[in-house]
Order: structure tokens, then C-alpha cells, then sequence
């Protein structure tokens, strides 16, 4: 089938399932809200597609395409996948209202800027295990770092004293706090274990063009771990722990995404 054919109602499905949340939110409690599950089937719906779309262009015959827009695209999905998995258990759906777009975008580069960059079949099984603990650990951070956008946001009506609007139908400001150290922990610990065993398969770090990567993907890792000995021993809370996770990732943003692009885009380009 013609990627094209799949990515269009995928990236429709995930726009119209972040729409629908957003619509949600935004609307009063006393009017006619659209159903907490309709924002989420619609969103499993772009991930199911998208989910066929990546058995089309991310594997082939001569191994796994993780080229930069491939690479995008699966964060993406693998995101929107824990976002919606968790949405049915936890009220963490709200922060479809950004991802689900950026995985629309994702799935729409994918398609328009196709490139190879094959992991061979019979690369080591601990370096496939590398990269799959790696994806894990972003899209974990990312979901945290949206999360901490939605906090500000809803600490900033809070402190200016306008707590209505869509701040009423998000939950409690402690219960959104709890998620996001919930989702730090998680990604502490699996961006841990990304630069461990990312370090058992490093040939040569400086031939490799990963000395950027490493360092950057590092320094993350000892932001976030800051923020969490911060909260642990001093109960960091709010506004210090909103800018400590954002800082954490954007230097993971640039470790993962940002010397690929100069890789593959810039230095090829």
C-alpha cells in the first residue's frame, strides 16, 4: 500500500483527536463537553494507522530505517502510545492537545522527506535493545515535559487568581505534580540504562560522531537526577521543578535529535 494512502488519515486522526481534547477542555462543564473517550479513540485510531505506516517505511529488507524523519516518527508514535495507553487509566489526556499534532507533523515529514539509514538485521542484540530503551527513556521525558508546560500553565491561573476557564477540567495541581515525578522517575531510570549500555557498544565515540550525543544525553540524565534528589531531600515543587524538567529536556532534545539533524541534514545536506 502507498505510504501516502495510510499517512494522511493518520495525521487526520491525530488532529481531530487532539482537537476534540482540546475542545474538551476548553468548553465549560456546564455545557455540552465531547466524551473523554472520543479525544482518545481517535487518537488510537492515528496510532493504529501510524502503527502501519512505520511496518511499511521503518522496516525493510536490509534492516530498520532509522533515518531522522523515521526516527521522528517513531518518537512520536511510541509517545502518542503511552499518552493514550495511560489516558484510559490516568487523567493524563489533556496532553494530547500537543502531541497529537506534533505526531500528525511527524507522520506528514516521514512521508515528504523519505531517506534511509538502515540498522542492520544482525547488529547486536544489545545495541537493538540500546535503541529501544532510548526511545523508551525520550518518550517518556517527553510526555514529562509537556506535562510540566500544562502544570505551568495551570500554576500561572492559580497564582494570578483565575482558576477558571479550562483549569477547572484538569486535575488537582498535586495530582498533575505527582505525574510528572511519576514520569521522571520512569524516565531517570531507562535514560540510565540507555547511556550504560549505549556505553558497552561504543566502539569509538569520537569515530562515530556520538561524543556530542553522549555528552548532551549525560547531562540530561544528571539535570533530571538534580531535580529529583531536589524534590526527594529540599520537596521541590512547582516552578523550580517546571524549569529543572524543561531544561533536562531540551539538552535530551538536542543530544537525540539535534546531532542527528546535523548528521543527516546539515552536514550531508
Amino acid at each position: 500500500m502507498n505510504a501516502s494512502l495510510l499517512a494522511l488519515p493518520a495525521a487526520l486522526l491525530y488532529l481531530a483527536g487532539g482537537f476534540t481534547t482540546g475542545l474538551r477542555l476548553f468548553t465549560a462543564r456546564d455545557k455540552r463537553r465531547p466524551p473523554r473517550r472520543l479525544g482518545i479513540g481517535l487518537g488510537l485510531g492515528g496510532v493504529l494507522l501510524h502503527t502501519l505506516l512505520l511496518a511499511q517505511t521503518l522496516v525493510t529488507e536490509g534492516g530498520l530505517n532509522l533515518s531522522f524523519f523515521n526516527a521522528m516518527s517513531l518518537s512520536a508514535w511510541l509517545v502518542a502510545l503511552l499518552l493514550l495507553a495511560t489516558a484510559i487509566r490516568r487523567p493524563i489526556e489533556n496532553l494530547g492537545i500537543l502531541l497529537l499534532p506534533v505526531a500528525a507533523i511527524s507522520v506528514a515529514l516521514s512521508v515528504r522527506y523519505p531517506a534511509v539509514r538502515l540498522l542492520a538485521p544482525d547488529a547486536p542484540l544489545g545495541l537493538k535493545l540500546h535503541v529501544l530503551v532510548s526511545l523508551l527513556a525520550y518518550s517518556l521525558l517527553t510526555l514529562a515535559a509537556v506535562q510540566a508546560v500544562l502544570l505551568a500553565v495551570q500554576d500561572a491561573k492559580l497564582h494570578r487568581h483565575q482558576p477558571g476557564g479550562f483549569v477547572r477540567a484538569l486535575p488537582p495541581l498535586q495530582t498533575m505534580e505527582a505525574l510528572l515525578f511519576e514520569m521522571i522517575s520512569i524516565g531517570f531510570v531507562l535514560l540510565g540504562l540507555a547511556l550504560i549500555s549505549g556505553f558497552l557498544f561504543l566502539e569509538d565515540m569520537f569515530a562515530q560522531h556520538l561524543a556530542h550525543k553522549t555528552v548532551l544525553s549525560i547531562a540530561s540524565w544528571l539535570v533530571f537526577g538534580v531535580l529529583l534528589w531536589g524534590r526527594y531531600r529540599f520537596g521541590w515543587r512547582g516552578r523550580m521543578a517546571i524549569r529543572w524538567t524543561l531544561a533536562g529536556f531540551a539538552v535530551l532534545a538536542l543530544a537525540y535529535f539535534g546531532s542527528k539533524a546535523a548528521l543527516e541534514l546539515i552536514l550531508v545536506g
